[in-house]
């Protein structure tokens, strides 16, 4: 049957190919038809029917035809836009310099770096032995000191990793302190799961592989020991062990965590002193530390847990630096003795400030940096140990991000970060604490990109309960606001991670076709701080969803654009955003791009089988329980589909997503099929070798941006090339 179906699009396109694209919606081949074979999946009295519940079952050939069934429809769909495609896809790699190196970073001896070559899929990790320290490097910052003339050692080529495979991610690099040992872990699947393996840096040699499905690594001080977690049937980090390189006993438990809310980690502190270990929930955490230097000892507790009280550790000398949020949602910052860090040695820092969300702390020795966010931006605060003296770097633009980059040496004067906007693109900036001047070690390049001709401004909102939501906003000089142009919008609103106003190079296929970009910064993101994410997340969620409609209202009401040349798009929990606003507003948006959706709500948090589930509880809510099922049941896009209009939806997934099963969308999609009243086109098009990040290649990536650009502009009519 399966084929039979492919061989009718295929012939059905090749028919259609030869008409203009303006013809295609007369003639176009019928979607695929999933099975129906109801399953009862009632609770709480509450009666529900799930016809396609089987569309679960990964290792049932008739879901891999299914899917590969509606793969071909959207290919025969879509055939009629290759060329677009194509120009398109050009057009994106335009921008991008091919070959190109990141910026060195110094650790130890070595300066390490990336680079890419035209042609090659991922990129090539390699150091440079830096022999002589000294203060006068480039800009006199011995962070960049020493000799990058020296010959270059190619550490990690995940091109080779890749050979043979369709995909490659490497989650985990960390240098033993002799830098002589390399420990890496890497999934060729896209379902997240990592192979743990340690290399000698000094041969290339793979000397070990330390086990399967890990996640955190670090190093201890004596060059041979190795702490790591591994995941449990449910994708949870739930164990800590360690590592005896060479030993053939089985690794050392180290610890267990027991509570399926709670993910475990470990990690090495700067300074090199300390071993951490941590355990948190979304809203729960404690920690453990252990010298570094004393691999064999116990790791001790710093404070037990204690529900909704969220700490974090750092250390400096004799003390330990805690960001807690025990008087407050934004988090204050405390010292205690390492001797004794209990709560009744907490001495305060940095009081709890409603406006201002203390995000992160980096320490290093004669100063630390506060990473904050205050009306909807980020700052990095520097402050001096010795004086307690603290300042902000400043800069340039209204709009931007600002995110800390790599800093790996503990004795320094200069901090590494990074810098964008939706106009420039990223700049690595080091801040000398002297001077409190910044110095440009590299701007991305970006090929036939030209500043000047681009704006960029926020925008705020007024949601339905009087609420102020910001929209960061990008398009030419000279655009009109008529109503007349479209507009491209994103947005996240979960987990409080605020959604970072970066450079994207994609987006000057859409800018240079008269499209403005916009992000709104919705509740239930981390934009506003905690308090932000608190009033979109459990009880709360739906102000998520009534933001974006709101700020979808605001910008068609100040003419950026109009209802009939919207086009919105989101992934993941933004992808959960798209499903639960087209079913509230159907008629706001033009195009819904969904890509691996949460749509399937209710019944994935009501199996605690599935990944994430039971910690996502502190999220979402739980099910399980009357009033918290009621309420997911009032907004998971899947229970509430209806037999309505709906606009026009590409729908995208992948087969191995580990965080989005396939199936969500899967079944979010044969359910539409059969209740939407419309004409409009519903694609849905599965990458069979992913996970949930799609393509792991860079090039392979570009052209699945290239299907969707190509599928918007062809909806829209403007497939004509962009006017520069």
């Amino acid at each position: 049957m399966k084929r039979v179906l492919i061989f009718t699009l295929v012939l059905m396109t090749a028919t259609l190919s030869t008409l203009p694209l303006s013809a295609q919606q007369t003639t176009v081949p019928q979607p695929p038809v999933a099975k129906v074979a109801p399953k009862d999946v009632s609770v709480h009295g509450d009666q529900r029917i799930d016809n396609y519940f089987w569309l679960r079952e990964k290792s049932n050939p008739e879901v891999a035809a299914y899917l590969e069934a509606e793969n071909a429809y959207a290919d025969a769909i879509m055939q009629l836009t290759a060329p677009l495609q194509q120009a398109l896809y050009q057009e994106l790699l335009s921008h991008i310099k091919q070959t190109d190196l990141s910026v060195p970073f110094r650790d130890g001896d070595y300066f390490y770096y990336s680079r890419t070559e035209e042609g090659k899929q991922y990129p090539i990790y390699c150091r440079k032995l830096a022999p002589h320290r000294t203060n006068t490097g480039p800009g006199g910052d011995p962070a960049v000191a020493g000799s990058l003339d020296s010959p270059e050692q190619v550490y990690l080529d995940l091109n080779e990793l890749a050979k043979g495979e369709k995909f490659m991610a490497v989650a985990v690099q960390a240098v033993s302190d002799d830098a002589n040992l390399l420990a890496y872990s890497t999934d060729s699947t896209g379902f997240r799961q990592y192979k743990l393996y340690v290399k000698d840096m000094r041969s290339g040699a793979v000397l070990e592989q330390v086990a399967d499905k890990t996640g955190a690594v670090a190093w201890a001080a004596d060059n041979a020991t190795l702490f790591y977690s591994v995941e449990d049937s449910a994708k949870r980090q739930y164990r800590v062990y360690r590592h005896k390189l060479g030993s053939k006993q089985p690794d050392d438990l180290i610890y267990e965590e027991k509570d399926e809310r709670f993910g475990v980690h470990v990690e090495r502190t700067r300074s090199k002193a300390y071993l951490f270990l941590g355990s948190a929930s979304h809203t729960t955490s404690e920690w453990r530390y252990l010298r570094a230097d004393q691999p064999a000892g116990e790791f001790k507790l710093i404070l037990p847990r204690r529900q909704d009280h969220e700490y974090y550790v750092d250390d400096h000398g004799g003390q330990f630096l805690i960001r807690t949020n025990d008087r407050g949602r934004n988090f204050r910052l405390v010292t205690a003795p390492v001797s004794d860090p209990s709560e009744k040695n907490w001495k305060e820092l940095v009081p709890h400030r409603a406006s201002v969300m203390l995000s992160d702390i980096d320490v290093f020795q004669d100063f630390y940096v506060r990473v904050e966010r205050e009306d909807a931006l980020p700052h990095l605060t520097m402050v001096d140990f010795k004086t307690g003296e603290a300042h902000r770097i400043a800069f340039p633009e209204p709009v931007y991000s600002a995110f800390p980059s790599v800093n790996r040496q503990y004795d320094t004067q200069f901090y590494r970060y990074s810098y964008q906007s939706m106009t420039t693109p990223n700049s690595v900036f080091d801040y000398g604490l002297e001077k409190r001047a910044s110095k440009l070690l590299k701007q991305t390049e970006v090929p036939g990109y030209d500043a000047a001709k681009y704006v960029s401004e926020r925008l705020w909102a007024v949601a339905r309960d009087g609420t102020r939501v910001p929209i960061s906003i990008v398009y030419r000089k000279y655009f009109a606001k008529d109503g007349a142009h479209p507009l491209f919008l994103t947005a996240y609103g979960s987990y409080g991670f605020a959604s970072p106003v970066t450079f994207v190079s994609n987006y000057l296929a859409l800018l240079d076709r008269g499209f403005a970009v916009a992000v709104a910064h919705i509740r239930g993101g981390g934009d506003m701080g905690k308090p932000w994410h608190d009033a979109g997340r459990m009880l709360t969620k739906k102000n998520t969803f009534t933001d974006f409609i709101d700020c979808a209202d605001y910008l068609i009401a100040n003419q950026y654009t109009s209802k009939d040349k919207l086009v919105i798009q989101g992934g993941s929990a933004g992808g959960l955003l798209m499903g639960a606003v087209t079913n509230l507003r159907p008629d706001l948006f033009r195009i819904v791009i969904a890509k691996v959706p949460f749509v399937d709500v209710l019944n994935t948090m009501l199996d605690a089988s599935l990944p994430l589930t039971v910690g996502e509880y502190e999220e979402w809510g739980n099910p399980n329980q009357p009033d918290e099922y009621k309420y997911i049941r009032s907004y998971s896009p899947y229970d509430n589909l209806e037999k309505k209009a709906y606009p026009t939806m590409l729908v995208k997934t992948s087969f191995n997503d580990s965080q989005v099963f396939y199936h969500e969308p899967a079944k979010y999609v044969a359910k539409l099929r059969t209740l939407k009243t419309d004409h409009n086109l519903l694609l849905f098009k599965i990458n069979m070798a992913a996970g949930h990040g799609g393509s792991s290649g860079r090039y392979d990536y570009l052209k699945e941006i290239a299907f969707d650009y190509a599928f918007v502009l062809w909806q829209l009519g403007m497939e004509k090339p962009a006017g520069k």
